[in-house]
């Protein structure tokens, strides 16, 4: 039994393991083979030594409509002139109608045909080998083609025995009989009639404007059409197992039936964006041997009220006789979100949309990004701000669809009576005719419709859509692990030319935790435009960091600080990589920079080094650690001031110390903060209120002072280790003032005296260097005191060449320098 309470089922063999073709999907046993394709068709049905017999019905209908033919022509001339006799107007109708009989004895010989070959072997192999080369090229059609051709044969023939008939009535040749049939119509009826036809032709209008606008954003796909396959899905191979899965079922229905069971009729994939829900779709129309039906997102948004049902009605349609014709369909709904919720018209909480990691863009959070991803998404969506406390409702989405919910068309009340409803008999013979005769109509056939949709909001979905017997299967298709993101990034390398090793490429996918399927795609891409910028066809593992940085942080603002700024911000920066350093173990530093960007003047950022799914206390500690860090080092460096820049740090850590105390356990009390206050009995007691009052009463009383006194101790051990380990921080500082943007590996260079990729840390680590850069800093702090110039250029200690921006910044600040030691230059 698997861990969400269901049996899996026994190992399915893959794509590669089917015997007798390569990529077929097949059970594990023989007895059914895979589906052979198009071109092996017309072979498989020479395996029999006769013709497959056939129904009375089909050997008979063309005769029968031919001696109806006759019959109708013999009572036209003797309705002409009653004075006829039957034996003259059968005389006639012969002599007239001549090609009937030619009709008629070309048909009894083709059946004559059929039936020597259904019983003589020797016979159908002859005539088999005679047409070998037409049925080929009749398999190799594609079936969509072929079954489009075959319906404008069918209609031309109908309308050709019309104009048959009509012309025998109305005594002109068939071709004008056709045109004169509207008005000869039109005529005869009585002026009640005639009335009620100019208001069906206006309703007509209206119902082809309709039938119109219920067309299109439903693409129909046949088997080769498209060239994806499984083996084109990188990354998320149990999604793939279980999609293959309910593939197989869709293709031997009977082996779970036969069982007791059902077929499951519907799959859910969600997940973040990127990750590959739609491509896995569109692997599944090309490995399927169904027709595949992919459903636009916006194909149920419609200006008319009304169109979107006409849609729902005529898809369905669609795919019963698609299903009934060729065993089975596959209808795919991407960005199933669109569909809309009946909640969220009603204000119910089905149509409340979770918060996004994107929320804390908007207002400048970029500093969230040295926190570890779980403690980023707690501070995202539960943290106290002025407007919401960390039991506040989340946002109702604020779009509505047109022609959506409950309050509008009815069109997911139409898919949802489509998905399951009741299964009524099909057909107006079967259901008019059948039942005004005495008979009970015949039973619907078993649809085989599978119904996959693709969703990165599954909150937006409503709940009726979901349960089982629509929605029979809900997958997630999250980001890759660390196999899946190697697997990725080998996969697109492969399409380029590169010189990454093995271990690098274990290095990037260890580098890019929460990398997806199309973000890995577009950094190797990005990479190669960037090797190309330089004049190379080979992507470098530099390229590859320059890549990824710039996707990150975006591109660094043209902008500069003044020296005394400089200084201070690389000094914040320092701390905080310091600190992450000597007591953050369960991250490593991946990026520092002091490169202003849109929302922060400098970060440093830190990725998990392996999956892991659980968080501990000491874990979070360190985390607020490294939060204070940046408070305790500008007081430790710069004479007890700090700058605003630390109220981020300080929102953080003050979050992360509020769920430690109150909703994670890990304080000095046991009881859910969370749970007393929503019962009116914790944070001051009272019964809850909004979010303003939530907040005052959070931070006052008992659990308030034991938040206040949990980061007073955490700021003390900060403060502590930043005292400890002045000189460091002095050296990341200087390496981040000289390069501007350091990574992992060179920061840790720096504090462990050694060479970096960029940077020579063994520089860093001699009494020389602490000596000038204590000297340094001096200066650069009595210029922040006194909002004046720093008058000492910035000690150069680097072995290897600068970047030509930095060579040019160095060189400014030793002239300012200069300049401001000599006042004859000025």
């Amino acid at each position: 039994m698997t861990d969400d309470g269901t049996h899996p089922l026994p190992m399915l063999p893959g794509p590669d393991e089917a015997e007798g073709q390569p990529g077929a999907l097949a059970w594990p046993d023989h007895d059914r083979g895979p589906v052979p394709p198009p071109e092996h068709q017309a072979a498989d049905r020479d395996e029999r030594p006769t013709r497959k017999p056939m129904a009375l019905w089909d050997r008979s209908k063309f005769l029968l409509l031919i001696g109806l033919l006759f019959a109708f022509f013999v009572w036209s001339a003797m309705a002409g002139n009653p004075l006829v006799p039957l034996q003259d107007a059968l005389n006639l109708t012969l002599e007239a109608k001549w090609w009937l009989l030619a009709l008629a004895g070309v048909e009894l010989l083709r059946q004559t045909h059929y039936l020597i070959s259904e019983r003589s072997a020797a016979y159908h192999r002859s005539w088999t080998g005679l047409f070998r080369r037409f049925d080929l090229r009749a398999a190799r059609m594609n079936d969509w083609n072929r079954f489009r051709v075959a319906r404008v044969v069918k209609l031309l023939v109908f309308l050709g025995l019309l104009s048959v008939v009509l012309g025998a009535l109305f005594d002109v040749d068939p071709a004008t009989a056709l045109f004169e049939l509207p008005a000869r119509a039109f005529a005869v009826l009585p002026l009640i009639l005639q009335l009620a036809f100019g208001f069906f032709f206006v309703m007509f209008q209206f119902i082809g404007l309709f039938w119109f606008l219920s067309k299109g954003g439903i693409d129909t796909y046949f088997p080769d059409d498209i060239k994806t396959r499984f083996s084109d899905v990188w990354g998320q191979d149990p999604v793939v197992e279980r999609v293959k899965e309910n593939m197989l079922f869709l293709e031997a229905p009977e082996r779970i039936e036969e069982r007791g069971g059902y077929v499951p009729g519907g799959i859910l994939l969600w997940g973040p964006p990127g990750t590959g829900k739609t491509l896995m779709a569109e692997a599944v129309a090309g490995e399927t041997g169904k027709p595949f039906v992919f459903v636009d997102p916006g194909a149920f948004i419609n200006m008319f009220m009304g169109v979107g049902i006409l849609k729902v009605k005529s898809l369905f349609r669609k795919l019963r006789k698609l299903a009934v014709r060729y065993g089975g369909v596959i209808v795919f709904f991407d960005e199933a979100d669109s569909l809309g919720n009946r909640g969220s018209l009603a204000g119910a909480p089905g149509g409340q949309a979770g918060a996004s990691a994107w929320s804390g863009v908007a207002d400048g959070r970029e500093h969230l990004r040295w926190l570890s991803p779980s403690v980023r998404s707690e501070v995202l969506g539960r943290g106290i701000a002025p407007s919401a406390g960390p039991e506040a409702p989340v946002q109702v989405r604020d779009r509505m669809m047109m022609g959506m919910g409950g309050g509008g068309s009815g069109t997911l009340q139409a898919l949802l009576t489509e998905l399951s409803g009741l299964k009524k008999p099909r057909g107006f013979l079967n259901r008019v005719v059948r039942r005004w005769l005495g008979f009970t109509p015949k039973p619907p056939p078993k649809y085989r419709i599978l119904v996959m949709m693709a969703t990165n909001m599954p909150e937006a979905l409503d709940e009726a859509m979901l349960r089982p017997g629509r929605i029979d299967r809900i997958y997630k298709v999250g980001y890759p692990s660390k196999i899946g993101r190697m697997r990725t990034y080998r996969g697109y390398l492969d399409k380029v030319s590169h010189e990454l090793t093995d271990d690098q490429i274990e290095k990037l996918a260890t580098i890019t935790p929460y990398a997806t399927g199309a973000s890995i795609k577009d950094l190797v891409n990005e990479a190669l435009i960037t090797a190309i910028r330089d004049g190379r066809e080979v992507i470098t593992w530099p390229d590859v960091l320059r890549s990824k940085q710039l996707k990150e942080l975006g591109p660094p603002e043209d902008v500069e600080y003044i020296e005394r700024e400089r200084h201070a911000v690389a000094v914040h920066e320092a701390c905080h990589a310091v600190a992450a350093y000597r007591v953050r173990h369960h991250l490593t530093i991946d990026l520092a920079t002091i490169e202003k960007g849109s929302t922060y003047l400098g970060m440093v950022s830190s990725i998990k080094p392996e999956d892991q799914f659980t968080h501990w206390r000491s874990e979070y500690e360190a985390d607020i650690m490294v939060a204070l860090a940046s408070l305790a080092g500008e007081r430790l460096f710069f004479e007890g001031d700090n700058s605003s820049g630390v109220s981020g740090d300080l929102e953080n850590a003050t979050t992360v110390a509020t769920l430690m105390e109150g909703y994670w356990g890990m304080g000095h009390t046991v009881a859910s903060h969370g749970v007393t206050h929503r019962i009116g009995i914790g944070g001051g007691g009272g019964k809850p209120g909004g979010p303003e009052d939530h907040e005052r009463d959070l931070l006052k009383g008992s659990l308030g002072e034991r938040i206040e006194e949990n980061l007073t101790e955490l700021l003390d051990r900060t403060e502590a280790l930043l005292a400890d380990n002045q000189v460091p921080v002095l050296a990341v500082a200087h390496a981040l003032e000289t390069y501007k943007t350091l990574s992992g590996e060179d920061v840790i260079a720096v504090l462990e005296g050694r060479q970096g990729p960029v940077v020579d840390g063994r520089v860093y680590h001699t009494a020389e260097f602490a000596e000038q850069a204590r000297r340094y800093h001096e200066v650069a702090s009595a210029a922040h005191r006194g909002h004046s110039a720093v008058d000492t250029p910035l000690p150069v200690f680097h072995s290897g060449p600068l970047p030509a921006g930095r060579r040019i910044l160095v060189e400014a600040d030793r002239t300012n320098a200069e300049r401001t030691a000599d006042p004859s230059d000025a």
